[in-house]
């Protein structure tokens, strides 16, 4: 088992939901529980043992600058979208001269978790296998989830492939915004605002989009209300761990 040294962090998105709030400064620099959204991802890679965090920024880009260069660790890279915001897909597309030719991490900027008793990026890179995947997804339990407001995305099989999950389908999976994929996936693809969704459903087609289920609390904020909600639902686990 390989921990991908590279992770592809997704922070260039314009946050309308998070209003007020964002009209001032961009989502990923929200903080929850103290810590802003961006760092509770760079402290899970770092964990994880990743090297190298490519971060795309557009929205109040200057902010975004700022505060990426108080990190430390990981190394950081800043692939600049002011010009254009390319969605989750073409962002990583414009990307991949910074990411390299080997499998990388795909991170979502707002939405993190509490691990369980491994960290899950380890776990992710451990369940990874290139022959058989074109994407692996991290999932979590609508049971596991805090702020989460759908119905569910996938459905897990027994062997780990995933399919859409469907009105009536039991036990619906979230995506939970982590996931390592190769760049062969993307390579040769035009510069364009695309989505992932797009590539899921590709691999969905082709029998090689898989997911992993998390352990731990997943806790994704949307909305101004969700902070309060995030914050709660981490106190709590906080007394669960060390009560």
């Amino acid at each position: 088992m390989t921990i991908p040294d590279t992770a592809m962090l997704l922070a260039a998105g314009l946050g309308k939901r998070m209003r007020p709030i964002t009209d001032t400064i961009p989502k990923p620099l929200v903080k929850v529980a103290g810590k802003s959204l961006i760092d509770w991802a760079f402290d899970a890679l770092d964990a994880a043992g990743v090297e190298r965090v490519v971060v795309n920024v557009h929205y109040l880009a200057d902010q975004m600058d700022s505060h990426l260069g108080l990190r430390q660790t990981p190394a950081i890279t800043v692939s600049d979208e002011r010009a254009e915001l390319l969605d989750s897909a073409g962002g990583i597309i414009k990307a991949l001269p910074l990411i390299g030719k080997d499998a990388f991490y795909i991170l979502n900027a707002d939405t993190f978790w509490i691990d369980g008793p491994r960290p899950n990026l380890v776990r992710l890179a451990e369940a990874w296998d290139a022959s058989k995947m074109d994407i692996l997804l991290m999932v979590a339990r609508m049971d596991q989830a805090t702020g989460y407001e759908g119905c569910g995305d996938f459905t897990v099989a027994g062997d780990g492939r995933l399919q859409r999950f469907g009105e009536g389908d039991a036990s619906p999976y979230i995506y939970a915004g982590a996931a390592i994929v190769h760049p062969q996936l993307f390579e040769g693809k035009p510069v364009v605002r695309a989505s992932l969704n797009r590539y899921f459903d590709e691999a969905i087609s082709a029998g090689r989009l898989y997911g992993m289920p998390m352990q731990g609390h997943w806790l994704t904020v949307g909305t101004p209300e969700a902070i309060g909600e995030a914050e709660a639902a981490i106190a709590r686990l906080g007394q669960e761990t060390h009560g």
